[in-house]
């Protein structure tokens, strides 16, 4: 950025503000390296401010709630990176169906474990989800043959042009793993959702979560991630094409193709953006080249590479 775009920045959002900040402390594969400048918000108010401060002043920005199904470049990122801490959480068990108001830097798993706790079921296969409602919701996250596309209600959001607004969840236009958001990115960003949830038995449900947790521990590697590398091509599996074409436990750097499941790729201490990138290219060429199968991307690349 230019000098300019500091110094109105700093006049903005004053000691809020944070410079030449690495990101690899606020994404889950602990991988990225500096922005510009930072700034956190703590409600949905504060983060529709920022929002409309930084569209005023024609600075760019990216949002980062728990910065899972990102993979961050070296170089970093250019103008302003938004930390999402808006958090508020509210449950209508009166409501019917029974609901949840959550803002979009509250995180999927914390929903499903206080939902448990009240006896409000259909989140269950959240559990152990780190990233937040906001990212959930932009790319369909979902697990165990679910995802947010069925929980949601509607999203409120603002639009860098059309202000604050509601959208019912068809206006999504969701798809596996996508959003209209994510296909077309129009300038907005999610504030708050509404989800739907059901009344059940708080043991029932308890039971379920667990069952759900030690799943994942059975399947998914420790360590820092992104998440699932690619999207799971019609009728097949990424990690059993990326197994089958040889590439288990491959390693570029300190990056990794995970031994106990190929489509989880693993940082194991200080590697960089570029071997993670040098792996994903890696697995999509051979996959291709054994297979004739193009994978998708389920996470995104971003940055200046």
């Amino acid at each position: 950025m230019q000098p300019s775009n500091f110094s109105d920045l700093r006049s903005t959002f004053g000691d809020r503000l944070q410079e030449n900040v690495p990101l690899s402390s606020y994404t889950a594969a602990r991988i990225g390296g500096p922005a510009d400048a930072m700034v956190f918000v703590r409600s949905a108010d504060e983060l529709a401010e920022a929002a409309e401060k930084l569209w005023k002043m024609d600075v760019p920005y990216l949002l980062l709630g728990g910065g899972s199904n990102v993979l961050v470049s070296d170089k970093g990122v250019r103008g302003v990176v938004i930390i999402n801490r808006a958090r508020i959480l509210k449950f209508d068990s009166q409501s019917e169906p029974p609901s949840v108001h959550a803002e979009s830097g509250v995180t999927a798993n914390d929903v499903a474990q206080r939902a448990a706790r009240l006896g409000l079921a259909g989140f269950e296969w959240a559990a152990g989800v780190p990233g937040s409602l906001g990212g959930a919701v932009y790319g369909n996250a979902g697990a165990f043959g679910e995802n947010i596309a069925g929980n949601l209600i509607s999203i409120e959001l603002i639009h860098r042009q059309d202000g604050r607004q509601v959208w019912p969840v068809e206006k999504m236009e969701y798809g596996y793993r996508t959003s209209m958001l994510k296909r077309d990115r129009p300038p907005v960003l999610i504030l708050s959702v509404d989800l739907a949830l059901s009344h059940g038995n708080p043991q029932a449900i308890q039971a379920k979560m667990e069952q759900f947790s030690e799943r994942r521990r059975n399947t998914q590697p420790p360590g820092a991630s992104m998440g699932s590398m690619f999207k799971n091509p019609t009728d097949d599996k990424a990690g059993r094409l990326i197994e089958a074409a040889g590439l288990k436990g491959r390693r570029i750097g300190n990056a990794e193709i995970s031994t106990q499941h190929a489509n989880f790729f693993i940082n194991h201490g200080q590697t960089r953006a570029e071997d993670m990138k040098a792996l994903i290219d890696l697995a999509r060429n051979t996959v291709s080249e054994k297979f004739g199968i193009n994978l998708e991307l389920e996470v995104e690349i971003i940055g200046e590479w």
